[in-house]
């Protein structure tokens, strides 16, 4: 598999501070409707978009579902701009477990749909089937690489914005007690919690790190309990990298504020203070999902998709970082360390580690 450091030719919109995670199963949706957030997608413009009218691009969720409020939600957004601007038809169909995405995806596969989407890191297994299985189909992956001809596969530094809103939270926690709460102990979301744990210890060495995993990303109910443990524990802040089970870390935080006590959340995947609120988001670590979804879709419809490529996309490619909001909560100050630290990132001088230290 070639790695490329390639550009999206379609950056995030929204002004990045930094340059910059319950329907129906078989959805048949091809219109696309309106989103209470859809201005937190970033606007892939339609510049360069041919007819696509006679393609079929379909999406297979992971268990967070298609309105997980972060990366399922992203894509399936970007989808349906596409729609909009091309006429392609667009499909999703979510999947409640892991056995669900083979399945899903050789549905699109019998329907002969052009390209299909499989969105996360749990299809690892699944897409390296259907794709060997089906040579002739087109495959598309978020979050981890299969090596098969007819799969263009796109990752993320995680790890590289997670660094910077570590460095927000070790800047600004007044308890000197910061949490993590993520979903599955997956390597994906692992490099959140490295680069996160990192960014902190680089601005406050002395903070207390809580990390917690849910175990489950579609389980809104373990996120709250999780963060009700850090934030009894002490923690004034938590970065939630866990799909619908970080939607419960938002649910308590809430809580707490609505109680009168003040306690942040950092979100993830999307500018999470559009849908949770900037009384509790102090900020997020957005990923250009929908942008890569986007360009990927756009290029097959222009033919000029590229299977058996890998695609990763960091701070120098505008591929991870902050939102135009964070100015809300997060001082000019503590931004412009982020700032500087972001630049210490792209020269090289800081390498962000991908994998938590043993504790």
């Amino acid at each position: 598999m070639k790695k490329s450091g390639l550009m999206l030719a379609l950056i995030l919109s929204l002004t990045l501070i930094l340059s910059a995670c319950g329907s129906k199963n078989n959805n048949t949706n091809n219109t696309p409707s309106a989103s209470p957030d859809a201005s937190a997608s970033a606007d892939t413009g339609s510049a360069g978009s041919a007819d696509g009218s006679k393609f079929k691009i379909g999406m297979v969720t992971d268990v967070g579902g298609v309105n997980d409020k972060s990366f399922n939600q992203s894509a399936w957004e970007a989808l349906q701009k596409l729609h909009t601007d091309t006429s392609a038809q667009t499909k999703y169909l979510e999947s409640k477990g892991d056995a669900d995405m083979e399945p899903n995806l050789n549905t699109f596969v019998q329907q002969k749909y052009d390209l299909i989407w499989g969105i996360g890191f749990l299809f690892s297994d699944a897409m390296a089937t259907v794709a060997k299985q089906n040579p002739d189909s087109k495959f598309a992956l978020i979050d981890t690489v299969v090596n098969e001809p007819n799969v263009e596969s796109v990752t993320f530094a995680e790890n590289e914005g997670s660094y910077l809103v570590g460095v927000v939270a070790g800047l600004m926690t007044k308890t000197n007690k910061i949490g993590f709460v993520g979903g599955m102990e997956l390597p994906v979301i692992q490099k959140f919690e490295a680069g996160f744990t990192a960014g902190i210890k680089a601005v406050n060495p002395n903070a207390e790190i809580l990390v917690s995993y849910t175990g489950d990303f579609n389980k809104p109910d373990l996120g709250k309990t999780a963060a009700a443990t850090e934030y009894n524990k002490g923690a004034d802040i938590i970065f939630a990298a866990a799909g619908q089970a970080g939607t419960g870390v938002f649910n308590e935080a809430k809580e707490r504020f609505n109680s009168g006590k003040k306690v942040w959340v950092i979100g993830v995947d999307k500018d999470q203070s559009l849908e949770f609120g900037d009384d509790i988001t102090l900020t997020s670590m957005m990923k250009g999902v929908n942008e890569a979804v986007y360009k990927v879709s756009n290029d097959l419809i222009n033919g000029t998709f590229q299977g058996g490529k890998e695609i990763v996309l960091g701070l120098k490619d505008n591929g991870v970082g902050l939102p135009e909001t964070s100015k809300k909560n997060v001082p000019q100050d503590v931004l412009d360390k982020v700032n500087e630290y972001k630049e210490k990132i792209i020269s090289g001088e800081i390498t962000v580690p991908t994998v938590p230290e043993k504790k």
